[in-house]
């Protein structure tokens, strides 16, 4: 009787460990569909380029590339003052941030010691409109320039890829056609929404706002993980986006 007890217990201990099994796997799986690359690994430049420098008014140094005629700053600006030595308001608050109507800046998730070195800083285009954001001698491209960009790298539909920095290390799988030929090295650096002041698209989203308005809102191009393409499109100038500064002629 004591033997025939214990069989029951074998079916019920075999159905445990196939329980256990199965929801560690089903966890497994959906952090791997969730996961977005965030880490402070060293951005990879491209190696068989020559970078120049710049240093901002934070002391922030910067790697420069010049692309054709252009020169640019190969990492997102993170400067917390403009060039004339004053603060740039940094806005934490979800709400206020929605009805900013005046220049202001953040960190991705309100996280400056997890994402300021890598990515850089997030700016509403209010801040890009002060004109004072970049070093001087630099400047937040015009449209136009960032056009000039693309088609010298062969268009929007493949200029994406040799703008992304290569691999999985920031940009989310599979990272479509990423070469970083032009050794821009463009970063997965996200967004905030203006309608609610959360943050998105960090890992999948590469953005970067132009000088240029569109009507009520504002010219900027961005980069995905998923195609080589640099699309153009209009925003909210409440909306925060990282910016990358350009040399001026």
């Amino acid at each position: 009787m004591k033997n025939k007890n214990k069989l029951w217990l074998y079916p019920l201990i075999v159905m445990g460990f196939v329980l256990i099994l199965t929801n560690s796997c089903k966890k497994k799986d959906d952090n791997n569909n969730n996961t977005t690359p965030i880490n402070n690994n060293e951005i990879i430049f491209n190696p068989n380029l020559t970078y120049g420098t710049e240093t901002d008014i934070d002391g922030n140094v910067y790697k420069t590339i010049t692309i054709g005629t252009q020169t640019w700053m190969a990492e997102n600006l993170k400067v917390t003052k403009y060039n004339d030595d004053t603060s740039i308001p940094l806005v934490t608050d979800n709400t206020a941030w929605t009805k900013l109507t005046t220049p202001g800046y953040c960190w991705s998730n309100n996280d400056e010691a997890t994402y300021k070195n890598t990515y850089g800083a997030l700016y509403n285009w209010h801040a890009v409109n002060t004109g004072k954001l970049c070093p001087t001698g630099w400047h937040v491209p015009a449209d136009s320039e960032w056009t000039t960009l693309t088609t010298y790298l062969g268009g929007d539909t493949i200029a994406g890829g040799k703008l992304k920095e290569i691999g999985i290390t920031h940009w989310r799988s599979p990272n479509t056609g990423a070469t970083n030929s032009s050794g821009f090295t463009a970063l997965p650096g996200g967004y905030r929404y203006n309608y609610d002041g959360s943050f998105g698209g960090m890992g999948g989203t590469g953005g970067f706002w132009s000088a240029t308005e569109s009507g009520s809102d504002a010219w900027n191009r961005h980069l995905n993980y998923d195609n080589a393409n640099v699309s153009r499109s209009d925003n909210s100038k409440t909306n925060a986006l990282p910016v990358r500064c350009l040399k001026d002629n």
